[in-house]
């Protein structure tokens, strides 16, 4: 869940009210948010940085606020008193306005054919005349930022660019062009550099580091231009210098580019919502036409209102209350979702505001209600029909061969279910193809790129990891791999693997027979070939030559030895 940091004071400020911490801490309950801490910003760079650099820091209590993942409206200071003050009925929703200027005198952005390759789509919007101050500059800077770590997916998907609209000339043209083509001053510095130049720039640079590797192999970069040439952004990586903004900015262009449309909509729907209330208009956004390749245009932001309808009675039941229509629809308009009874109280029609992206099935508007009634105020009742809970036979079965084998002298590992191409191929002689592994689309790191298909390396990691201990070394494990399997809808599928490793200075095939057989005692398989279980030589490629044995019952082979 994400955090988010707010002042305390200014917090109270905006609220109109003054709360204890108690109070405030009960508040967020109600609403579905957590208090999670109270610290300062000096107490925060002593716990990171030493008490040494945390001299001259501010005191000021800030509260960290725990919020659900899909509430981008409650990532800022001003969303968050927006949605208390709407719980509290303090206020009512506000209505957010598209303003879309005479011909000729609006903001354009043209997209041209070169983005397709890297980055295809690209929204904008203008806040026309909005007073900032310190401390709004500062939270609409933090909400950017909050949104690249979240919907954003550290701006794989999105990156937001915005800038000082009197400082550059419309239309603007967003394309791609070859790294030695791109010249600019990045945000913050002084000079030029080309991109390849601000790639070099920022490699060891702690924040914008992570970054680089999502266009960095690209034969183009994106780059955004205004008429007279002057770049904006060359995103996901940096602004231009020329346009950045201050607390003195009047007029802001706010530009999204990314590879997901949708969600690109969303972030500059969340960024203009949550501070259009500081323009001269409040809540009102100056739209920009976005012309794309195909010579199609779309009016940004949307900023659209749409409809829906869900019964009362699926709210009660669902929830487990016996609340009348009116009460209901009273309960999701203190959650921001506007609301009143129509039909003869058949049906509740809900308006989802552009703020409320989160809101796509009928199960959240339930949910909603859930939380304006308050978890706590449910009664509990009990179920209609019983249900005795057992265990699935195969884990059953595996709690008991554990402690079988554990009786057996052998000691239980757990061991990592993700681990490296290398451990479950090239260091056991395979191919990757012939494993059927599962790849994981973006692993944090080379340990964990593919799901094991076997439990051995994990074994064989962990004795490597305990050279220091007593011999012998008698491991066991019984978990799940992972294999691919077109035939299920997820495409992959578990297995239940036992595997064991005796590991001493001479060799112990006796000692792993000896389990092999009592593993099969207690499995009630006999040892003979027509209906029991066999070993016979073979060879495999995790194995010395005439080192292995595989192990057949009732004709199926079932593993090596």
């Amino acid at each position: 869940m994400p955090t988010v940091s707010v002042k305390r004071d200014l917090l109270f400020q905006a609220l109109g009210r003054t709360y204890t911490d108690e109070e405030f801490n009960e508040l967020c309950f109600e609403f579905g948010l957590e208090l999670d801490e109270i610290t300062s910003e000096k107490d925060i760079i002593s716990k990171e940085k030493g008490e040494d650099r945390a001299k001259g820091a501010s005191d000021t209590v800030l509260y960290k606020i725990d919020v659900p993942a899909n509430r981008y409206d409650l990532l800022c200071l001003e969303g968050l008193v927006r949605g208390l003050q709407v719980f509290k009925e303090r206020i009512s929703l506000p209505r957010y306005e598209k303003i879309i200027p005479a011909e000729g005198e609006g903001q354009k952005l043209i997209i041209t054919e070169k983005t397709v390759q890297v980055r295809p789509h690209a929204v904008a919007a203008v806040l026309r005349d909005i007073t900032f101050t310190k401390e709004r500059y500062d939270s609409f800077i933090d909400l950017q930022e909050k949104l690249h770590q979240n919907i954003c997916r550290r701006r794989a998907l999105v990156a937001i660019g915005t800038h000082d609209l009197d400082t550059i000339s419309g239309p603007f043209t967003y394309t791609a062009k070859a790294p030695s083509e791109i010249k600019f001053k990045p945000l913050n510095q002084s000079q030029e550099y080309t991109a390849s130049q601000i790639m070099d720039l920022y490699r060891t640079d702690s924040h914008l580091r992570h970054y680089l590797h999502l266009i960095e192999n690209k034969p183009r970069y994106p780059v955004i231009y205004d008429s007279n040439g002057v770049v904006l952004s060359m995103p996901p990586i940096i602004n231009g210098d020329h346009t950045k903004i201050s607390v003195n900015t009047k007029n802001v262009f706010i530009e999204c580019t990314g590879t997901d449309i949708t969600k690109a909509k969303i972030v500059l729907d969340i960024i203009v919502t949550m501070f259009s209330e500081y323009c001269e208009k409040p809540f009102s956004v100056e739209a920009v036409e976005v012309i794309y390749p195909n010579g199609k245009t779309h009016i940004c932001p949307e900023l659209a209102y749409r409809k829906e309808k869900v019964k009362p009675e699926l709210i009660n039941k669902k929830i487990g209350i016996s609340e009348t229509p009116s009460s209901l629809a009273k309960l999701l308009t203190r959650m921001c979702l506007k609301s009143h009874v129509i039909g003869n109280g058949n049906n509740i029609e809900i308006e989802i505001p552009p703020t409320r992206a989160d809101i796509i099935h009928a199960c959240d508007i339930v949910e909603d209600a859930a939380i304006a009634y308050g978890y706590n105020n449910i009664q509990m009742a009990i179920p209609k029909t019983y249900t005795i809970a057992n265990q699935l036979p195969l884990n059953k079965l595996t709690e008991l061969l554990r402690l079988d084998l554990a009786a057996a002298g052998f000691t239980e590992a757990l061991t990592f279910a993700l681990c490296s191409q290398e451990d479950v191929a090239d260091k056991l002689g395979m191919d990757i193809s012939a494993t059927k592994a599962v790849r994981i689309a973006n692993p944090k790191t080379a340990e964990f790129q593919v799901a094991r298909t076997t439990l051995l390396p994990g074994l064989l990691k962990t004795i490597a990891a305990n050279r220091k201990m007593p011999l012998p070394l008698k491991l066991f494990e019984i978990s799940d791999v992972v294999v691919k399997d077109p035939n299920t809808d997820v495409g992959a599928r578990n297995y239940r693997h036992f595997c064991a490793v005796y590991y001493n200075k001479s060799p112990g095939f006796e000692i792993i027979h000896g389990l092999l057989d009592r593993v099969m005692q207690l499995l009630e398989v006999p040892t003979n070939e027509e209906n029991g279980y066999t070993i016979k030589a073979a060879e495999g490629s995790a194995f010395f030559p005439g080192r292995c044995a595989e192990v057949f019952a009732k004709g199926q082979s079932l593993g090596h030895m």
